[in-house]
């Protein structure tokens, strides 16, 4: 209260009982809150998730199993960025990485490119460790991947998730977000899915809140994070669709 007291001075007629409710709330950034309600960028404001936020969503107990319910996210490059494969298990929206590849940036690897034999396996592999029931894949560089994906498990199991499209990609964000302040989603602890989602700037547009690089040639990738986003859309999605099956144990009574 003292810090929007201090941003709001004279302005009598702002009711800052509420700005304290909006800064308090789980889907309000760091970024908003200090540029929006307190009038005082700090470093690092833009920052999505800090490490104690997440560090919050740590789970270690219940490991994830073969046969679990899983939804996945995919996100793709060739090059530049990061390849990956994050699931989320159905039953509790517990994070975990399947699959990574990341540019070296190594000067004696200049013609470095992603390893596609590799990827389909590891999408193969899932498939036939999980219990796969939904899956989202960025298309650009990999629509015809994901085409024959959709082909070989199902085109009710496999869908494009274009992340290039504001709207959309907004409220995912949002409830992710969301989610990881109270808990909602949990993580393995993995220290790629971690480091890309605490690398993961905001970036404020007419939708909403979407979330970068620091910079258009950082170094410092957020790829797994958005395949994380994916799969918690798809887990969310797959729950909608009626396709969580909870196995309880037969009680017989004599």
């Amino acid at each position: 209260m003292e810090a929007i007291g201090d941003a709001y001075g004279d302005s009598h007629w702002v009711d800052q009982a509420s700005i304290a409710d909006a800064i308090q709330d789980p889907r309000t950034t760091p970024a908003v809150s200090y540029r929006f309600y307190l009038n005082n960028i700090q470093e690092n404001a833009d920052g999505w998730m800090s490490k104690d936020e997440w560090g919050l969503c740590l789970s270690e107990d219940d490991p994830i199993r073969p046969g679990d319910q899983i939804a996945i996210g995919f996100d793709g490059s060739l090059r530049g960025d990061a390849t990956c494969l994050v699931a989320c298990r159905l039953r509790d929206g517990k994070l975990f990485m399947l699959h990574l590849q990341e540019n070296p940036r190594d000067p004696n690897q200049p013609d470095w490119e992603v390893d596609v034999l590799r990827v389909e396996a590891a999408v193969a592999n899932a498939f036939k460790t999980y219990r796969v029931e939904w899956f989202y894949g960025d298309p650009p560089y990999w629509q015809e991947a994901l085409g024959r994906w959709s082909i070989e498990y199902g085109a009710d199991y496999v869908f494009e998730y274009w992340t290039n499209k504001p709207t959309r990609m907004t409220q995912a964000i949002e409830r992710f977000r969301s989610a990881a302040m109270v808990q909602d989603l949990k993580h393995d602890g993995d220290e790629f899915l971690t480091r890309h989602v605490l690398n993961a700037v905001t970036r404020e547009v007419p939708q909403g809140i979407l979330i970068t690089k620091e910079s258009p040639r950082s170094k410092k990738k957020i790829d797994a994070a958005v395949a994380a986003i994916l799969s918690f859309e798809a887990r969310a999605d797959a729950i909608a669709d009626g396709r969580m099956k909870i196995r309880r144990s037969r009680v017989v009574g004599f």
